[in-house]
């Protein structure tokens, strides 16, 4: 979905369209969650504190979260996905993979299918979607952002080596902002430079990610569309763009990331006995804390009030951080299935 919780925000408030919105935080304090296209052209966005978000753009305008409004939203844009097939991996509110290889109208056109729902959310919903249309997992991420917003990118497998091998190496999906730090340190800016380095080299420098990176530079992912995942741990981190030096702006940033991880667990009615506080000091040295309780963390108020007990007792070691996230795991599901993580960048 483009700019979803702006765009739900802009829809239903006639006012703020055609005008610079944020969704979370405050012109003083706190963390944009969202950022409307308006805003995107001054620079602002999605993770960035509010009060650089009002430097860079003045007029921008404040709006709070309803997460309630962009879950019923987001129902509305599963129902349509199932209308086209029941192979939908959910990787958030706003987003999801699709395998329609075999599909339930019949078209032998996935790029078709695109349209077909790109314009039924339209209809039902009055948001705009973007779609990345290839053969493999990857390849479909990436093509979804470059024709944002309202807009399609096909990449064809003949396309597919040429596409890599130019694309920007900031522009992987699955490389971070530190690890493409790394890479461009190591002189690789582009998919081009990437596919120099042998599996060994990457293995060396990047552990286990370093083959998954040698794969994909090659257009090789595998990964089918899982519609049945089930995590052993739900998380949401985020590095800040400024160090964070006073512990009321910590829990600020805390407070907003756990409202995201709870989110997620009420939306599936999956809940967790222990929660992690992680944090990251600026010499990149890393704090885990935990916390187990007999039963789930069944409130937001409960889950806020766990965080930041972890936070207090960390505090002589968290001067400054450039770091914060916050981890459920122990979920109840979560033996039904493989181990797998969800873990939210935004």
């Amino acid at each position: 979905m483009d700019a979803f919780y702006t765009s739900i925000e802009q829809r239903d408030d006639p006012a703020l369209r055609g005008n610079p919105v944020a969704v979370g935080g405050s012109a003083k304090r706190g963390v944009v969650a969202s950022a409307s296209y308006e805003a995107r052209q001054f620079g602002v966005r999605s993770a960035m504190p509010s009060i650089t978000a009002k430097r860079l753009c003045p007029d921008l305008i404040f709006v709070k979260h309803r997460f309630p409004v962009y879950r019923e939203a987001s129902s509305q844009i599963r129902e349509i996905f199932h209308q086209y097939t029941d192979l939908v991996e959910p990787l958030s509110l706003d987003e999801a993979y699709l395998d329609v290889t075999e599909n339930k109208v019949g078209l032998a056109s996935a790029t078709m299918i695109a349209e077909e729902i790109r314009q039924n959310i339209f209809e039902k919903t009055q948001l705009t979607a973007s779609a990345g249309v290839s053969f493999n997992k990857f390849l479909a991420k990436v093509a979804s952002d470059i024709n944002k917003p309202n807009g399609t990118k096909i990449i064809t497998p003949e396309e597919a080596i040429e596409f890599i091998e130019k694309l920007p190496i900031k522009k992987f999906f699955g490389i971070g902002k530190v690890t493409a730090q790394k890479m461009e340190k190591m002189g690789i800016r582009t998919g081009a430079d990437l596919k120099r380095f042998s599996e060994i080299d990457l293995s060396k420098r990047f552990g286990k990610a370093g083959r998954h990176f040698y794969r994909i530079v090659r257009a090789e992912d595998n990964r089918p569309v899982n519609p049945n995942r089930i995590r052993k741990s739900i998380g949401a981190e985020r590095t800040f763009s400024e160090d964070l030096t006073k512990m009321e702006d910590m829990r600020d940033r805390l407070s907003h990331i756990a409202g995201i991880v709870f989110e997620y667990m009420v939306q599936h009615e999956n809940f967790g006995r222990t929660v992690t506080l992680k944090a990251k000091t600026p010499d990149f040295k890393l704090i885990t804390r935990s916390k187990s309780f007999g039963s789930e963390v069944r409130s937001l108020e409960a889950l806020n009030r766990v965080v930041f007990d972890l936070l207090e007792e960390s505090k002589e070691e968290l001067k400054e951080v450039r770091l914060l996230g916050v981890t459920v795991s122990n979920l109840e599901k979560e033996n039904e299935m493989e181990d797998q993580q969800l873990e939210f960048d935004f």
